[in-house]
């Protein structure tokens, strides 16, 4: 059986024994926060369990790294969405500790694609093309910085209101210690949050 087919069989079920109801929410964030995280599959669970999260209190943006790589791409459009049109006036950035995105060189992204049957001639005609893929493919070496380089181009968007607070943390994939990087409230670096 496919994963596709399981995942209907399961459908099936869940959609027939009104399983959804648990799960029934406004489209608005409870807590008015989007955030951004990284797409590991540790954090699937236990990012928002390790925040108190539940169905309904947030919006979250994954992609890989928790990474916004260009100041008008899809990343950002999703968090000024969810600023303007969904009612977040808080945005947090959490990267994790051993994400895949540390170390991630192009060459090696490369490499695993021509071995899927993307050509050299297809690699070769993106380059030509002005794509810079070395940049676009390759990860950073310190979780903390690309954090902080995250947080910094949000809340320096001129289509962020300066009233949206911007904070960024590290999560710990095994533990789900919280460790912060910046502190929107403070918007200095490293200060922690007091409760």
């Amino acid at each position: 059986m496919t994963c596709l087919s399981e995942v209907l069989k399961f459908n099936e079920k869940f959609v027939t024994n009104n399983q959804f109801e648990a799960f029934q929410t406004s489209k608005f964030p409870n807590k008015k926060i989007v955030i951004l995280t990284c797409m590991d599959t540790r954090l699937l669970e236990l990012l928002p369990k390790a925040m108190g999260l539940k169905n309904g209190d947030a919006k979250i943006v994954k992609n890989a790294g928790a990474v916004i790589s260009h100041p008008f791409g899809s990343v950002m459009r999703s968090i000024l969405v969810a600023v303007y049109a969904l009612q977040a006036d808080e945005v947090c950035v959490i990267g994790h500790h051993e994400c895949g995105m540390t170390g991630m060189k192009a060459e090696a992204i490369l490499a695993s694609a021509e071995q899927r049957g993307i050509s050299t001639e297809q690699i070769r005609n993106l380059k030509y093309a002005g794509i810079d893929l070395e940049s676009w493919l390759t990860g950073f070496e310190c979780v903390e910085d690309s954090v902080e380089n995250s947080v910094d181009m949000i809340r320096n968007h001129p289509l962020l209101p300066k009233d949206v607070l911007v904070s960024g943390m590290v999560i710990h994939p095994s533990t789900g210690k919280l460790d912060v990087v910046v502190n929107g409230y403070s918007q200095d670096r490293a200060e922690t949050v007091s409760s």
